[in-house]
């Protein structure tokens, strides 16, 4: 009997002892996680020179990874497995993730530095009174020409771009709506149709734009028109100053018609598991001093009003990057179209991609 009490007091002991390393092991743990943020953000979009002072500023240590598309993006969230504490996500993929319930309900109480952002950028139809996030960067769709070849006059309208004297000149950047955006702004009609034959008709003037083109890409855009193997380019505006900031030939035009306006912003994931640290960075980003390092290094224009005003004059009253209200009033915000509009979108643009004439 004794033997067996010993026992039993043994097996006790051992579990008393197993159970405190456990304890030990989750609360340290615990302090670990509760200091790591985990960003996730488009590539080359912040300076990292932000990440460290953040880090000296307030002890947490940052993960940081890239996406290169908002689709990736959603598709890892939705997944799950991966805690992202801070998202970068742009307009119309905030609508789709506010459905899939994949965002925070910010508390505005938490982000003193909000007061820095322009009342322009707040309250936009993908996020009515700024719920779920907080605008990062801002930008258009525009031209990018070389004056030693072109001259602005030849880039007022998207029309223009169907002249025979661009053929086989034009370098496009590679997504269905900037590209089928072009045939539609074109003719008349809306970013955001939903009307299929105002996508046909925009489908069959683009197959007139074919021969125009002398390649759908991505970064590579940035290298062609900076060593001047291309003179012209559709693609955004920040992607635009750093080519005009590797090449003074070069210039950036906005189309008369109007064009895309869009936002990236700054939310945080229902699942963080950081939700302290995320606020603490994103209301670090929202400092002006920081605000405007980070759009000095980046290159797109910043929704910060504190900002621009450290922000040097040359950049800030360049219409083409900080364009009138006048201006933005002719561009439209990318709405969330749905999966079966999306689908249109992306096989008209595959059919484009594949067309030669």
């Amino acid at each position: 009997m004794k033997r067996l009490r010993t026992l039993i007091i043994g097996i006790v002991a051992l579990i008393g002892i197993l159970w405190l390393g456990v304890y030990q092991l989750n609360k340290t743990s615990g302090n670990q996680n509760a200091k790591v943020l985990n960003i996730y953000n488009w590539g080359d979009y912040i300076d990292p020179k932000l990440i460290t002072k953040f880090e000296k500023q307030t002890g947490y240590k940052v993960n940081y990874e890239t996406f290169d598309s908002n689709e990736a993006m959603y598709t890892k969230l939705q997944q799950g497995g991966t805690n992202y504490d801070v998202v970068v996500p742009s307009e119309y993929m905030i609508q789709k993730m506010k459905k899939a319930h994949l965002l925070s309900t910010l508390d505005h109480r938490q982000l003193p530095n909000l007061k820095y952002i322009s009342s322009s950028y707040l309250n936009q139809s993908f996020d009515p009174q700024n719920k779920y996030t907080v605008p990062y960067f801002w930008g258009t769709l525009g031209i990018v020409y070389n004056d030693q070849v072109y001259q602005a006059s030849d880039f007022q309208s998207w029309n223009q771009l169907w002249n025979q004297k661009f053929r086989g000149q034009i370098m496009f950047i590679d997504g269905a709506r900037e590209f089928m955006g072009i045939g539609l702004t074109s003719l008349g009609y809306s970013l955001n149709s939903t009307n299929g034959y105002h996508l046909h008709q925009a489908y069959e003037k683009l197959k007139l734009l074919m021969p125009n083109a002398k390649a759908i890409v991505a970064d590579e855009i940035k290298m062609y028109m900076a060593n001047g193997e291309a003179n012209v380019a559709v693609t955004y505006s920040g992607e635009a100053v750093d080519m005009l900031d590797r090449n003074d030939h070069l210039h950036y035009v906005l189309p008369k018609e109007g064009t895309n306006l869009w936002f990236d912003n700054l939310a945080i994931p229902k699942n963080a598991q950081n939700k302290k640290g995320a606020y603490a960075f994103i209301n670090f980003m929202l400092e002006p001093e920081n605000a405007a390092a980070n759009a000095e290094y980046v290159g797109y224009s910043t929704p910060n009003t504190g900002a621009l005003k450290l922000l040097p004059k040359s950049v800030t009253a360049n219409k083409q990057f900080y364009p009138t209200k006048q201006a933005l009033s002719k561009m439209e915000v990318y709405k969330n179209l749905g999966p079966s509009w999306v689908e249109k979108y992306n096989d008209y643009f595959l059919e484009l991609k594949m067309y030669r004439k």
